[in-house]
């Protein structure tokens, strides 16, 4: 199963076919010696921790008390495998009666108060917790005959307790000589908690301390008040609300202290703790023989003059003995030295790592060919080495692969192994010219004591200066900048040399390719007194950069003028529009009819454009209305736009028809000094007297009539955009005004929008104008409603309305007849006169 304390498989399917054909060769060896007996006093060895000689007198003994022969008992001990009879600690409350358990074994030590005797006779369910105690401690103590190391047995005790008792994890705490306690075996929980605490001091209020001192359990069920009175191991300690720690016996003194930690919160039940008890107790033989195996056999003079050895030996190595089965076949070594700098999977060093097992140190290494050649090793005495492999190691929590060799020799029965890790020179020193060529920086030291100077390759290129000249001395370096920039360099040299004071200086060099535009980043080793003896740094060329931040700069500078240049011309602008398009600041009556006029510019942009309007009362009372647009924006837009104003009320002031107006702005527009501009253009001539609207369009969108309930748009007569064609063709229309009448004339900002076409846009108007008209009186109401629906958004282009109402209610009216759209004028009129 999965070491959890280094991620690694410490039970590969080699290493389980190794222990399995151990296990089948000790069988063997049983078989051919009193098979039953020995497994049974090997089983009641380790559930009791006892000796061979005791394990044996408590069989006999069993097997008289109960009547059985030996060969009975024995076959029933193996069955059950139930623990030591031993005086009861307490007497059992009454609502736990004891458990029934096979004749001639003793009862479940208790660890509540004693209280008074239980009823003779238990119930139906008290009964079967009790079986299922015995039937779960049979399984566990079968289990654990065969584990072969402390995170086996803690993984095992897992597996079996998880379902039972709700736990999460398993903890071992072995107490060390030096009085302290360390993490034996561990399940269900990960490397860095397990590496975080692996060892734990001798501190009051650590539970693990407190059961090896009191030999009593500690149930942690309220872990408000336990993380006051204990140390509670976890990050955090929430993460496991209820926890146990048990002592483990062993021939009276407590050295392992085993816990049980569950992720829910609340009591444990009367039949968890019985199990939870007795299952301690189990792990004590299996724990003992662990500590034995531990211990480094032999003369302990001569095993610790060996480790001596050992600790003064360089490099990683270690002194393997191996451990065979009856049959001769080597199942496992045993680690009996080590070197400082060998480490194994679970992060212990040195002679931390003396007495273990090489299969818990380094698991994959079983069914590898290192096993194999570790056999050939011992049987032939030839030095065997492997040929280099991969291997991922952890350094600094960082996990870093590098390639391996491992060598192993015979030294007396064992084996002395050692590995080396190849990481040749030629690979660090590329891995470095990489980095200072990709980075465009070159190191160099200079050594003020001896004064031996070193750069590296790079370090030449990025200063431009021919590797045969060989590298300068520190004070020389500003000899290679520009004038301008050798005296700061200099100063911030002399600070380094004299106060040891780094720097971060950029400088100029001429080069045979261009100025460079270089960094120098130092600084100085000193002297236990202070005084600077050697100074390392680096050289960096950020020409590119530097030329990238000029070009931004300018780049801005230039932006910075365009912006500037178009904001005064937009301020010029504005002011020639406001001066030769005054607005009124309130309705204005022309004509018997009420007039508003709205004008708003663009808000996207810095440009003025060219909308306008005319509202003007002609020499012979009749009112002349014109809304225009001209393409684009900025001084040449209102230039035209006023040429086109003042040009078209003065032909319709002397008598020019709409029409032939029209047709010779077309023709002035096409011969001004910028003949590609367009425009568009509605003009429109109202007699009072007969209430007669005579109106003419180029390329404008209609105007809009409101009468009573009903709003639409007025039928276009013939008329191409001016300055589109050099022979255009206009027709005018008429229409017959009523009292409350209401007509808009606009421009196109008032109805176009980004990505929607201008019959949604006419719609759109139309909704509006149904929302906001008043319908009553002409003489009331505003555009500001209007205007404030149409343009909820930011608008792009400029936006002109003239809003002409004719007094009255459109009831009052209703005997009127309208003058539908007629042709006033056949191609005559283009003419002039």
């Amino acid at each position: 199963m999965d070491d959890p304390g280094t991620g690694a498989d410490s039970a590969t399917p080699a290493q389980v076919v190794a222990r399995q054909r151990a296990e089948l060769e000790r069988l063997r060896d049983l078989a051919a010696t009193s098979a039953v007996l020995e497994r049974a006093k090997g089983a009641l060895m380790a559930l009791t921790g006892c000796a061979p000689d005791a394990a044996d007198q408590e069989l006999r003994r069993r097997a008289a008390d109960s009547g059985r022969t030996l060969l009975e008992q024995c076959r029933l001990t193996l069955g059950s495998l139930p623990p030591p009879q031993e005086p009861p600690l307490q007497e059992p409350p009454p609502q736990e009666p004891p458990s029934p358990v096979p004749p001639g074994t003793a009862p479940l030590p208790r660890t509540t108060p004693a209280t008074p005797p239980p009823p003779p006779l238990a119930g139906a369910s008290e009964m079967a917790e009790a079986e299922e105690v015995a039937e779960v401690l049979s399984e566990i103590g079968r289990d654990l005959v065969r584990v072969r190391s402390a995170h086996e047995l803690a993984a095992r005790l897992l597996d079996h307790l998880a379902p039972r008792v709700r736990a999460d994890a398993v903890l071992l705490y072995e107490r060390r000589a030096e009085g302290g306690l360390e993490l034996a075996g561990h399940a269900g929980i990960d490397a860095r908690f397990a590496a975080r605490w692996r060892q734990v001091p001798p501190l009051a209020g650590v539970p693990a301390f407190d059961v090896l001192t009191a030999g009593e359990p500690l149930w942690l069920e309220d872990l408000a008040a336990d993380r006051v009175r204990h140390v509670l191991v976890g990050d955090p300690p929430e993460r496991w609300p209820s926890r146990v720690w048990l002592p483990v016996p062993a021939e009276g003194t407590a050295r392992f202290a085993l816990g049980v930690l569950r992720r829910c919160g609340g009591p444990f039940e009367p039949h968890e703790r019985q199990l939870l008890v007795a299952a301690a107790r189990l792990c004590a033989g299996r724990l003992r023989v662990f500590g034995t195996a531990r211990e480094v056999p032999g003369d302990p003079g001569v095993t610790e003059t060996v480790q001596a050895v050992f600790d003064a030996l360089p490099g990683a190595a270690v002194l393997l003995t191996p451990l065979r089965t009856a049959a001769g076949e080597v199942t496992d070594y045993r680690i009996d030295a080590a070197t400082p700098q060998a480490v194994d999977v679970s992060g212990r060093t040195g002679r931390d790592m003396v007495g273990r097992l090489i299969l818990e140190s380094y698991p994959s290494v079983a069914g590898e060919p290192l096993w194999q050649g570790y056999l050939e090793t011992l049987e032939s005495g030839v030095p065997f080495e492997s040929e280099p492999f991969a291997y991922q190691e952890t350094v600094d929590e960082v996990a870093l692969t590098g390639t391996f060799s491992v060598r192993a020799a015979p030294l007396g029965g064992g084996l002395l192994v050692s590995w080396l890790r190849h990481d040749p020179l030629e690979r660090q020193e590329q891995r470095l010219a990489d980095v200072q060529r990709l980075g465009n920086l070159g190191w160099a030291n200079w050594n003020l004591l001896t004064q031996e100077i070193s750069w590296s390759a790079q370090a030449y290129a990025v200063l431009g200066r021919d590797p045969e000249q060989g590298p300068l001395e520190l004070e020389k370096l500003p000899r290679l900048a520009l004038p301008q920039d050798a005296d700061p360099l200099t100063a911030a040299i002399a600070g380094l040399i004299h106060r040891g004071r780094p720097f971060d200086v950029p400088f100029r060099v001429e080069t045979p390719a261009g100025v460079r535009h270089l960094r120098l980043v130092a600084e100085a080793v000193s002297e236990p007194d202070g005084t600077p003896a050697e100074v390392h740094g680096f050289v960096q060329d950020l020409t590119a950069q530097r030329s990238a931040e000029l070009a931004l700069v300018k780049s801005e500078r230039t932006m910075s003028v365009q912006r500037g240049v178009l904001q005064a011309e937009r301020a010029l602008a504005a002011r020639l529009q406001h001066a030769l398009l005054p607005l009124p600041s309130k309705p204005v009556q022309l004509a018997g009819l009420r007039v508003e006029v709205a004008y708003l510019p663009a808000q996207a942009g810095i440009h003025v454009g060219g909308d306008w309007f005319s509202a003007v009362e002609l020499p012979d009372y009749d009112a002349l209305f014109v809304v225009g647009d001209v393409a684009g924006h900025g001084i040449d837009a209102v230039a035209t736009m006023a040429q086109l104003r003042f040009t078209a009320k003065g032909m319709v002031s002397t008598g020019t028809s709409l029409t032939v107006a029209l047709a010779r702005l077309n023709h002035l527009l096409l011969h001004s000094r910028d003949s590609r501009m367009t425009a568009t253009m509605i003009m429109a001539r109202y007699d009072p007297d007969r209430h007669l609207l005579a109106w003419a369009q180029a390329g404008h969108p209609p105007p809009l009539l409101v009468r009573g309930d009903e709003i639409r748009y007025l039928d276009r007569p013939g008329g191409l955009l001016l300055g589109a064609s050099s022979d255009p063709y206009y027709e005018s229309a008429e229409l017959r005004l009523r009292p409350g009448d209401r007509l808009l004339l606009y421009t196109d900002g008032l109805v176009e929008r980004p990505g929607e076409g201008l019959d949604a846009g006419l719609d759109r108007l139309v909704q509006a104008v149904r929302a906001h008209d008043d319908g009553d009186d002409g003489d009331s109401g505003s555009l500001e409603a209007l205007l404030a629906a149409m343009l909820v958004d930011e608008w792009r282009d400029d936006v002109c309305v003239v809003d002409i109402r004719v007094p009255g209610r459109a009831a009052e009216a209703a005997d009127g007849e309208e003058a539908g759209a007629v042709d006033a004028a056949g191609a005559g009129e283009n003419e002039d006169g």
